[in-house]
């Protein structure tokens, strides 16, 4: 399913890295949903409600609002990528803003976040493997098993193979998500009303409250939550293997449907979150908390083949974020990274060498994410919440790229330099806030002053670049 449906595009970058900007909206819903909502929601979503009560609401209220932005940056990416030839995130914004040192920066940028995410999906299916093996299978040879497979088809198929392989797992994923809702209450405590009831009877009370706990079992506030909804929401679409997809959509129309269809996925979240509730009196004090979903699914006494089907969907939720990650991470280190180098790009010019190339990166970035997966402790939610801070910061450029005319490479170099900068200060020096709100709030706040500042007082960009952006 993976390797043949590249075998129906052409051998070019753009074949590999946009489909011939093929995709219709059944691959495309899929392949944004698939792609967004990974081990985190499959392994994340449960071990939070689980651990931290309504904290796990966070997600839902995020994965609705996301894509707006998408409806109206997306078919304008289409276009121009369709015209010039622009198959990446960053090849948009260096065009725009005529910075080489910018693109430059971005992809960096790119592979650096992109890596924890990528970290996070393989960590989530050594866990499966590891937890449903009861140890038999150690984390590492869990995340190297699942991930061979992601591995092989993309290298040999791009963003095609990506798309079906996402689609198949996206169905896979909705189904496995409900029954496992619905049928663990059931078994347990006789429904879902009476679920929530025994809960809200117990010491969980308190975490079922809005905003719920902290991972350390503290409260949480409502700066800390609204924040984290706000950045993440933000962030959603600035995902360079989101953002990408735009270049690989058939029309405007696809991307515009997309989104407007779009929120029903949530709605996959819903029984997600109700596994761990289902978990919280049956089986207290389960560490780590990501892994409550198969030791659950190991003390129900289900036909092993019920609970096969379950982790596979489990392993899809994985490896359909996987794949587009790797992928994009690879495609943009090549085109805005490697690309860069004056004798390097003569040599890629040529035939199907950028291909290659991007196969080669796609091979190196999975074995550095694999390291980080075997000996990284953070949680996996947690891993994905702190990448949301860095990526937030490119949509203050994306925005201005499309609606700003006086906007320059300056003033976006210095905002993105700065937010960055700021969110790292603030991740890891959170005694510092002045609000205890997500640190990617402070970077944007920096990054939009910057700015603006820095471009309006320097020379703008030639009106010539600027209209083919700004009258779309």
């Amino acid at each position: 399913m993976g390797i043949i449906p590249g075998l129906r595009v052409s051998s070019s970058a753009t074949g590999y890295v946009a489909g011939d900007r093929s995709m219709n909206v059944l691959i495309l819903y899929f392949v944004l949903g698939a792609s967004i909502f990974s081990s985190f929601a499959f392994l994340g979503g449960p071990g939070w409600a689980y651990s931290r009560g309504a904290a796990a609401f966070y997600i839902i209220a995020y994965g609705a609002l996301g894509m707006v932005p998408f409806y109206f940056f997306g078919p304008k990416a289409r276009k121009i990528g369709a015209k010039y030839g622009f198959i990446t995130q960053a090849e948009l914004l260096e065009d725009r803003y005529n910075s080489k040192f910018l693109s430059g920066l971005l992809a960096l940028l790119t592979v650096v976040v992109l890596v924890p995410y990528l970290t996070l999906q393989m960590k989530g299916a050594g866990l499966v493997l590891n937890t449903i093996s009861e140890g038999a299978i150690p984390n590492w040879l869990g995340a190297g098993i699942a991930y061979l497979v992601v591995l092989a088809y993309v290298f040999f198929s791009g963003v095609m193979g990506v798309g079906w392989t996402n689609t198949f797992q996206g169905i896979f994923m909705l189904v496995i998500a409900w029954f496992l809702g619905l049928y663990l209450p059931e078994k347990m405590y006789g429904g879902i009303g009476p679920m929530f009831e025994k809960l809200i009877a117990s010491d969980f009370k308190q975490a079922l409250t809005a905003p719920g706990l902290q991972s350390n079992g503290q409260p949480w506030d409502w700066w800390g939550f609204s924040s984290a909804v706000l950045i993440s929401a933000i962030g959603f679409s600035m995902w360079p293997h989101f953002f990408m997809k735009a270049f690989a959509a058939k029309s405007d129309r696809t991307i515009k449907l997309t989104v407007v269809l779009y929120p029903t996925f949530q709605v996959f979240l819903v029984p997600i979150l109700i596994i761990g509730f289902s978990a919280v009196l049956a089986f207290p004090g389960i560490t780590p908390a990501d892994s409550i979903l198969p030791y659950t699914l190991l003390q129900m006494d289900l036909p092993i083949v019920l609970i096969g089907l379950v982790c596979a969907g489990t392993l899809a939720a994985s490896m359909s974020s996987g794949d587009a990650i790797v992928h994009a991470a690879a495609s943009v280190g090549v085109r805005d990274g490697l690309y860069k180098i004056p004798n390097l790009k003569k040599w890629l010019q040529g035939g199907t060498h950028e291909r290659t190339l991007i196969r080669i990166l796609v091979i190196v970035i999975s074995l550095i994410a694999y390291y980080f997966a075997v000996f990284s402790e953070t949680d996996i939610v947690s891993l994905l919440l702190g990448a949301y801070g860095g990526i937030a910061q490119m949509f203050p450029l994306v925005f201005a790229m499309f609606y700003w005319p006086r906007a320059n490479g300056k003033g976006a170099l210095s905002g993105l330099v700065g937010g960055i900068l700021v969110t790292l200060f603030f991740l890891y020096n959170p005694e510092l806030k002045p609000l205890p709100i997500h640190e990617g709030i402070y970077g944007l706040i920096v990054n939009v002053v910057l700015l603006v500042g820095i471009s309006l007082t320097s020379k703008p960009e030639k009106m010539e670049r600027i209209e083919r952006y700004i009258r779309l």
